[in-house]
């Protein structure tokens, strides 16, 4: 899918009209890390289709960052149903975005579901492999999980920490129980994973 170009606010809340989830990159052309968002977000959208992805040189437009209260670019805004979710700020990888897309996509593709799932978080970060193996695994099985990137938010680090007493990730909590690494046993014993 193409990154949409953005040329105002009002162009934004007209393309968020029925929108589950989007992404709108707001950046600076011409500055290094700027360029490097755009290029990784342009080649991570072009491996994802039914997602909207937007972006919007502030050089140009002036007057979407203020509604948001963004002071530094490159920042990534998420939003869900239209409304502003949260932000991920400076350039990524494209195959961190490539998985961020992703998760969005297999939330809303698993709205359909009828058998009701446990509820599962897991906490990650974005370099770490285990992590990553933890979420194809998920993702495979059909299970819906919440994904938080404990480095990047500081409160869902410390509740991790507070649950489990430990500071290493990939952990999982299923409907409460905390499951500390890859614990590809386990975890599927409790989501009824038939090996």
């Amino acid at each position: 899918m193409e990154v949409r170009n953005i040329d105002g606010y009002n162009s934004l809340i007209e393309s968020l009209k029925g929108q589950d989830r989007a992404f709108l990159l707001l950046y600076k052309k011409g500055v290094e890390t700027s360029d490097c968002a755009i290029e990784n977000l342009t080649e991570a959208a072009k491996r994802v289709d039914d997602l909207l992805v937007m972006s919007a040189d502030v050089a140009q437009v002036r007057d979407i960052h203020p509604q948001y209260g963004i002071k530094t670019v490159p920042t990534l805004i998420n939003f869900q149903k239209g409304e502003y979710k949260n932000v991920i700020k400076g350039c990524q990888s494209a195959d961190f975005y490539r998985n961020l897309f992703e998760d969005s996509l297999f939330t809303v593709q698993a709205k359909g579901d009828e058998k009701p799932q446990k509820r599962v978080t897991v906490y990650s970060t974005p370099t770490c492999s285990w992590c990553n193996t933890l979420k194809t695994h998920l993702r495979h099985h059909h299970i819906r999980f919440t994904d938080l990137d404990v480095s990047r938010d500081q409160s869902a680090a410390q509740a991790m920490v507070a649950r489990s007493g430990q500071q290493g990730v990939p952990q999982t909590d299923i409907n409460g129980e905390i499951i500390v690494g890859f614990d590809k046993k386990r975890i599927n014993e409790l989501l009824d994973i038939k090996a």
